[in-house]
């Protein structure tokens, strides 16, 4: 009798518990739509695994700053990552939104050495990949007027490894991304002579926190402001 009582308890129990977990996915707030589009990211490894940073600019879809573990279907992407200079992707249509989230995505996309945009070569098409796992995320909103302090954020990536990440400011800035080899306190923050300074001083000035592969620079999203709504 006593046996009974006990599994009757455990059933209501664990159906109580798959009842919340069910109105916790029922009443997660809609997807903005704003943030529907195609992402484009660069790709980076370190060891055997990949990672993704998005594209960032002022305007949605694609006003975030995101780092997240790349899972590929297919292992070649690991090898030319290593060795290309730059590797970047196009993935198919989808709502950013659910990275900044921190789920879990499978999607389609082109591979590329270099930028797609400018110049870059088709390696691969429609090849399968998973967001696995969210790194970093910050949203750019209210950033404020530009400084020459340079502020860096920075990533642990696993492995003894990091990322520094600038966190980009209001126009005029930049978008810099660095793989760190070594887990060395250092300083992040550069003091610089204007708000958009040059890669090479930057590079330079954070190659104190250790060996380092610089991933990616770019000024020109970041020139003027983004048209208030």
């Amino acid at each position: 009798m006593i046996r009974i009582v006990f599994c009757w308890l455990l059933l209501v129990f664990s159906t109580s518990g798959f009842a919340q977990s069910d109105d916790s996915d029922a009443t997660a707030e809609p997807l903005d739509p704003a943030y529907e589009g195609v992402h484009g990211m660069v790709v980076f490894n370190h060891a055997s695994s990949l990672f993704v940073s998005n594209f960032a600019n002022y305007r949605k879809p694609h006003n975030v700053q995101l780092i997240y573990k790349l899972t590929p279907k297919n292992p070649a992407l690991i090898y030319l990552t290593r060795d290309a200079d730059l590797v970047t992707i196009k993935p198919e249509p989808f709502n950013l939104q659910r990275l900044v989230r921190g789920q879990s995505l499978t999607v389609k996309a082109d591979v590329f050495i270099g930028h797609f945009d400018h110049g870059g070569s088709l390696t691969y098409e429609q090849m399968e990949i998973t967001f696995s796992e969210q790194k970093y995320v910050r949203v750019l909103e209210k950033l404020g007027e530009p400084v020459n302090l340079q502020k860096y954020d920075k990533v642990e990536l696993g492995y003894n490894s990091h990322a520094l990440i600038h966190q980009i400011q209001g126009a005029p800035s930049y978008d810099h991304l660095i793989l760190l080899f070594e887990n060395i306190s250092c300083i992040t923050d550069v003091n610089a002579r204007s708000s958009v300074p040059a890669e090479d001083m930057l590079n330079y000035r954070l190659s104190f926190c250790g060996s380092m592969k610089p991933i990616f620079y770019q000024t020109e999203p970041f020139s003027e402001k983004a048209p208030s709504s």
